[in-house]
């Protein structure tokens, strides 16, 4: 496979632009736009759970849903506690998959301009139907169409701003992501606050501003993006044959698939913050500072202030360790995330100790957010790089994109482990997710002893 370029691949911008902190103008476009719509769809989904167990599945509300009472056959005989968190898993699961086909949509129809377009406005759309119960599926349903066509699209338009020798790109890429994180701390301080304290589908009114600023300020740099074909960016070259894996790749190949569900559930235990985590902090956490009661979703602003810093801290902990002794490799590094991931786990088996009746005081809750950061420092981008790297190299991009289904499978079964939380002891909850941090972490190991050293010597 070959890409077939034409004129209108020129870039109809300076491509030694410095005006956004030594970057192109289109950087700063595209950074602030994905501050916004990570603003909605973190605000929505810290509110979610909490906004279905405390009003909308309550006697009086979960009557008005339209066509849910077809819809939670799905999820079989659950109802309360269990049914929020197995919609919440399967909802956030399928904002991974749906990607897949905004990508098909942007290279084969629309274009990504237009598809991160359509796709902004369906989740405004979408968050604005949160206002009301009876459309509460068909919000849903937006969100997830919406998420698919904007997430890919906009991040590989950062990509298109540089010249493929532009050593700038992997720090316009940081810049991107510090947008991405800085509208992760903010949601929950305005849209959980909006929807706690205020009413729940203020939060989510607000959710759906923030994503038609967004889409107002991608509007307006739209003359500083890259210049796209609506074309099939690829053709067959008839006079390449295609050439066949090597043993090692095909071994590469073999052994990343395989990993892919352990890494599914290597996530359960930092993705459940969002669910099951939120509902007990909600009934037992000590929240009350000076007579007032804090939003429990603060605790979501929480975990990203502190997961952001340990990510610096980690990776320049690594720059500093390099210049002494000889770097860890990838898995060595996955391997140590899912030790302290154990120990983040345990964290909360012990507050969940705390005797019934009692609040339970934030050190250890806090303690888990620390450690739980430590952890997935090392497990999530590392994990990618090491996909990354392994993957066959005529199947790259494919196997990167095959990566995010761990997402997928992690979220819905976030979704249905969340759902033991009612009939399973708290102490018990905690620990069998202690316990997917130390199965994964033995396969980890497993991988590395067994066939890790011959797909990437040292």
């Amino acid at each position: 496979m070959v890409v077939s370029a034409t004129a209108s691949d020129a870039p109809p911008y300076d491509v030694n632009d410095r005006a956004f902190l030594g970057h192109p103008k289109g950087l700063a476009y595209l950074a602030f736009t994905e501050a916004w719509e990570r603003f909605s769809f973190y605000g929505m989904q810290a509110l979610l759970v909490l906004y279905m167990i405390n009003l909308l599945f309550l006697p009086g509300h979960i009557e008005n849903i339209v066509f849910f009472n077809s819809f939670r056959h799905l999820f079989g005989n659950v109802s309360g506690q269990a049914l929020a968190s197995e919609i919440f898993g399967t909802y956030t699961a399928l904002v991974y998959l749906t990607p897949i086909l905004g990508g098909f949509i942007a290279d084969r129809m629309l274009g990504k301009r237009r598809t991160v377009i359509l796709g902004a406005v369906t989740m405004a759309l979408g968050h604005f139907l949160m206002a009301f119960e009876s459309s509460f599926l068909f919000a849903l349903l937006a969100l997830v169409i919406g998420s698919g066509l904007l997430k890919g699209n906009i991040s590989s338009q950062v990509s298109a701003l540089y010249k493929p020798g532009d050593l700038r790109r992997a720090d316009a890429f940081q810049i991107f992501y510090l947008g991405i994180n800085a509208g992760v701390i903010l949601a929950p301080l305005v849209v959980g606050t909006l929807g706690e304290k205020v009413g729940w589908h203020w939060g989510f009114g607000a959710a759906g501003v923030g994503m038609l600023v967004g889409l107002v300020i991608y509007l307006s740099g739209q003359k500083y993006l890259p210049r796209e074909h609506f074309k099939p960016r690829l053709r067959k070259d008839p006079t390449k044959k295609s050439k066949k894996f090597t043993a090692q790749e095909r071994l590469a190949l073999v052994s990343l698939l395989i990993l892919i569900p352990v890494l599914a559930v290597a996530i359960i235990p930092n993705n459940q913050i969002f669910n099951a985590y939120l509902v007990w902090a909600n009934d037992r956490f000590d929240l009350v500072f000076f007579g007032t009661r804090l939003p429990t979703t603060w605790l979501i602003t929480l975990d990203s202030v502190v997961s952001v810093s340990f990510l610096a801290i980690v990776a320049l902990f690594y720059r500093w360790y390099g210049k002494h002794w000889k770097e860890p490799d990838e898995l060595t590094k996955i391997i140590i995330g899912s030790v302290f991931s154990f120990l983040g786990m345990m964290c909360l088996f012990i507050a969940a100790m705390t005797p019934a009746g009692d609040k339970i005081g934030l050190f250890w809750p806090v303690m888990f957010h620390v450690i739980n950061s430590i952890a997935f420092a090392h497990i999530l981008p590392v994990s990618l790089a090491l996909f990354a790297r392994l993957a066959p190299k005529a199947i790259n991009a494919t196997v990167i994109g095959l990566y995010f289904l761990a997402f997928f499978f992690g979220n819905m079964m976030v979704g249905w482990i969340g759902s033991f939380y009612e009939t399973m002891s708290t102490t018990n909850f905690w620990l069998l997710h202690a316990g997917f941090a130390v199965g994964t972490g033995i396969v980890f190991i497993l991988f590395k002893i067994t066939v890790f050293k011959r797909l990437a010597p040292t």
